[in-house]
């Protein structure tokens, strides 16, 4: 508060008083408000803590992040399509092995022959690879296996031994006869060529010639094995004489059947045969 003088009056009184206190005159006169100005400086920019030098490195390594991020993205994406062309295949390997099974059956006959039992050959199959369904192809040619067995005295059954089994075109019969061969006494030709084989030195002669009348009609030939077992591969399919003969003891076992021979496999379980002996008198 400040001390003004009254107009009026000349009485010392206070600026703020309404009227002189003295002569009671209005005091019109009202101090003007100073604001105070005040001038805020601009602050002083703070120097960055980060060295210049890291700014660089920085700025490479977010692209190469960015990069590789956008590389497995990428990846990602072709799994996915890769695992739907994989779904979209095995759909169709599905609808293809279903459209396979429901097609009929077909039975082919067997080897038909009086001593003979056939096995069907195995089917064929359906392999499945990644998008495709290739059937394997069917065989064109048969493999005969024979198993063949004598009956001995005592009512055992053994295998046969190192034994030569033919595929002929030609019955035994017919191949002698055309080939002009007269049995042996009392014997009829085939029984005659039985005959010889269990003594080819006493009947030298019809030996040879029986086996050179032979050998113009086999088609395939095998021999067995300790267990009794042989096998004549690609054979072609059709009809065939099979015929085998072998010593035992004193006297001979024969086999003489019609096979009929398919593409795959033909099993031949021969019949024991009996053993045949050989007559004491016989050529005496």
């Amino acid at each position: 508060m400040s001390l003004i003088y009254c107009p009026e009056c000349g009485h010392e009184i206070s600026n703020e008083a309404v009227a002189c206190p003295n002569c009671g005159r209005p005091n019109t006169v009202r101090p003007v408000a100073v604001k105070p100005r005040v001038i805020i400086a601009d602050p002083k920019p703070e120097e960055s803590t980060i060295p210049k030098w890291v700014i660089f490195p920085a700025v490479i390594f977010g692209a190469l992040f960015l990069f590789l991020l956008f590389y497995i993205i990428s990846g990602r994406d072709d799994t996915a399509n890769s695992n739907l062309a994989l779904r979209v295949n095995s759909s169709s390997e599905r609808r293809t092995s279903r459209s396979t099974d429901e097609r009929p059956s077909t039975s082919s006959s067997g080897i038909s022959t009086t001593d003979t039992q056939y096995v069907p050959p195995s089917e064929s199959r359906t392999v499945s690879v990644p998008g495709s369904s290739v059937a394997a192809p069917q065989p064109t040619v048969g493999t005969v296996h024979i198993d063949a067995k004598v009956a001995t005295r005592t009512g055992t059954q053994q295998p046969v031994k190192n034994a030569k089994f033919y595929l002929l075109d030609k019955d035994i019969e017919s191949i002698l006869g055309d080939a002009g061969l007269e049995p042996i006494d009392g014997q009829t030709l085939v029984s005659s060529l039985g005959i010889s084989i269990a003594d080819p030195a006493k009947y030298a002669d019809f030996y040879r010639d029986a086996i050179r009348a032979l050998k113009e009609h086999i088609k395939y030939a095998g021999s067995t094995d300790g267990q009794g077992k042989a096998q004549l591969g690609s054979v072609k399919p059709e009809s065939y004489y099979l015929f085998g003969a072998v010593r035992s003891g004193n006297g001979f076992a024969m086999w003489n059947s019609t096979v009929s021979v398919i593409a795959g496999d033909n099993q031949v379980d021969l019949a024991p045969q009996s053993v045949t002996e050989m007559p004491n008198t016989l050529g005496e």
